[in-house]
C-alpha cells in the first residue's frame, strides 16, 4: 500500500511539472509566432492554427527535462523547445497534405490543408521551419553555442534525419521492408528529432557535452525515440480515431510496413518495454537528477493516444 501511494505522488508530481511546461510552451509558442492580424494573415492564422492549442508537447517536455540536467535557463529552454515544437508542426502540416498521408484529421481538428487550402498549408510549412531557426537563432547563450544548436536542429530536419526519414516511409508503401531497415527508417522519421530535443536542451546549460555524457543521451534519445514508433504503430492497429485524434488504421490502410505487420501487437509491445528499461539504463549515471527523462520514457512507452 505504501509503495502504491508513493508511485501515485510521483505520478502526480510528474503530471504538475508536465502541466507546467505545457502551459509555459504555449505561452512561449503565441509569443514567437507572428501574431494574429499580421500581414500576411491568412498565412499568420495558419501557422498559429497549426502549432498553437493541441499536442502532448513530448518533444519540448524532452528539451526541459535535459535542460534539468545542466540547470540550464528557463529562457534558453523555452527558445529551443519552441524551435523543435515549430518543426515538428511544419512536419504534420505537410505530411497530412495529399501528395503525403492525405490525411483529413490532425490533433482532433481538421488539419491545415482542410481548413486553410493546399497552398496556405505548403506555406505555412516552410514558414514555420523558417521561424524555428530564427526563434533558435537568437535564443539566449554565446554565439557558437547557438551555431551548434542551429546545426543539430537542421541536421535532425533535413535529409540526413527527419525529411531523409520520410522519404524513406514514401518509397516503402507496399514494400516488404526488413527489420534493419524498417528502424532505420524510424531512426530518421521520428527518432532525429526526439534526439535532437535531448541534445538542445542538454546543451542549453553547457557549451559542450562531455563523452560520456553525450553517449548516455545519445542512447537515451535513441531507445525513446525508437520506442514512441514502435508504440505510435501498436496505437495506429488498436485504438479509434477519437482517441487518437487522428485517423486510426491508417498505416495499415495506406499498405505501409509497421512493427505491428511484421512482430505482431505482443512482440511489438514487448519492444516497446524493453525500449524503455533501455532509456532507463542509459541515464542511470545521473540518479535522481534524471527522473524527468526516465518519467518521459515511460510516458512515451505507455501513453494511449
Amino acid at each position: 500500500m505504501r509503495q502504491d501511494k508513493r508511485q501515485d505522488e510521483t505520478q502526480d508530481d510528474f503530471a504538475g511539472w508536465a502541466g507546467l511546461v505545457q502551459a509555459q510552451m504555449e505561452e512561449a509558442l503565441d509569443s514567437f509566432l507572428p501574431q494574429p492580424g499580421q500581414v500576411p494573415s491568412s498565412l499568420h492564422e495558419a501557422m498559429r492554427y497549426a502549432v498553437l492549442d493541441g499536442g502532448k508537447r513530448v518533444r519540448p517536455l524532452l528539451v526541459f527535462a535535459a535542460g534539468e540536467l545542466v540547470k540550464a535557463p528557463p529562457a534558453a529552454l523555452a527558445s529551443a523547445a519552441a524551435a523543435v515544437e515549430m518543426i515538428h508542426a511544419y512536419s504534420l502540416v505537410h505530411d497530412d497534405m495529399p501528395c503525403m498521408d492525405d490525411d483529413e484529421l490532425r490533433r482532433g481538428k481538421p488539419t491545415v490543408h482542410v481548413k486553410f487550402g493546399e497552398a496556405m498549408a505548403l506555406l505555412a510549412g516552410d514558414a514555420l521551419q523558417a521561424q524555428a531557426f530564427m526563434v533558435l537563432a537568437g535564443g539566449a547563450g554565446s554565439a557558437p553555442n547557438r551555431l551548434a544548436m542551429v546545426s543539430l536542429l537542421a541536421s535532425a530536419a533535413g535529409s540526413a534525419g527527419m525529411c531523409g526519414g520520410q522519404a524513406i516511409d514514401l518509397a516503402s508503401v507496399g514494400v516488404a521492408l526488413s527489420l534493419p531497415e524498417l528502424e532505420q527508417m524510424h531512426r530518421l522519421k521520428t527518432g532525429a528529432l526526439l534526439r535532437a530535443s535531448v541534445l538542445l536542451g542538454a546543451l542549453c546549460g553547457s557549451d559542450s557535452l562531455g563523452g560520456p555524457e553525450r553517449a548516455a543521451l545519445e542512447a537515451y534519445s535513441n531507445a525513446v525515440g525508437l520506442a514512441f514508433q514502435v508504440v505510435d504503430d501498436v496505437l495506429d492497429a488498436t485504438a479509434d480515431s477519437q482517441t487518437l485524434g487522428k485517423t486510426a488504421g491508417k498505416d495499415a490502410q495506406d499498405n505501409k510496413p509497421t512493427y505491428v505487420s511484421m512482430l505482431g501487437l505482443e512482440q511489438s509491445r514487448a519492444l516497446a518495454a524493453q525500449l524503455r528499461n533501455e532509456a532507463h539504463a542509459a541515464v542511470a549515471m545521473w540518479g535522481e537528477d534524471a527522473i524527468r527523462l526516465r518519467q518521459l520514457a515511460d510516458l512515451i512507452v505507455h501513453r494511449k493516444a
